[in-house]
């Protein structure tokens, strides 16, 4: 499930944080350090991080730095005071998705968590759609996947049959595997379905 995540070293900030976002129906946790949040950190934890640029020991932008270093995506709203506005300028070119200045404003805090989240479950609806486009990939034979390249430039099987020195019902007997292999109905829908994400590094079996 998604949730916010909060990192700050203030007490009250954390939990009139987390009565905020839960009275706006959002699922919140809180830490009081970097190091707290790092210890429990997993890749699969989904949603949005507000992250206090100003901490004791490692700062906000330290904890930034350690996440995208990972390879985290993790949407991250930085939360700074007046005076550290160009600490998160640096955030943002660091990575960070947003800022937002103490004291904040309710309702816009909570409706830019809204928008983070909503864009991390679309990055990773869009991740779980290219894993499902590799692993179908891997399933076609050598020889499916050569009618499938000159399937996308739009050849007709007649050319393809030339072309591969086989018979015209040989590559309509795969063209039928592999549509069925990839789960679509036509060559639009399988051009569709690979564009961007075709390569020469794909392993195949066989």
């Amino acid at each position: 499930m998604s949730s916010a995540y909060i990192v700050d070293d203030d007490a009250a900030i954390r939990d009139a944080l987390l009565w905020l976002l839960r009275s706006r129906a959002v699922p919140a946790r809180a830490w009081d350090s970097a190091e707290a949040f790092l210890a429990d950190y997993r890749p699969d934890m989904a949603g949005c991080l507000l992250l206090d640029v100003r901490m004791e020991g490692m700062s906000g932008l330290e904890l930034l730095e350690r996440l995208r270093a990972q390879g985290s995506r993790l949407p991250i709203i930085i939360l700074t005071g007046h005076g550290d506005v160009p600490m998160a300028v640096a955030a943002l070119k660091g990575g960070a998705h947003d800022f937002i200045e103490k004291p904040f404003d309710d309702n816009d805090l909570v409706d830019r968590v809204l928008a983070a989240i909503a864009l991390d479950a679309r990055a990773r609806e869009a991740d779980a759609g290219m894993l499902t486009v590799a692993a179908r990939l891997q399933q076609l034979s050598k020889r499916e996947r050569e009618v499938m390249e000159r399937i996308l430039t739009a050849k007709p099987n007649k050319a393809i049959a030339d072309e591969l020195g086989i018979a015209v019902r040989t590559v309509e007997v795969h063209r039928a595997s592999l549509f069925r292999k990839m789960g679509v109905r036509s060559a639009v829908e399988l051009a569709q379905l690979v564009a961007g994400r075709l390569n020469e590094n794909t392993t195949l079996p066989g």
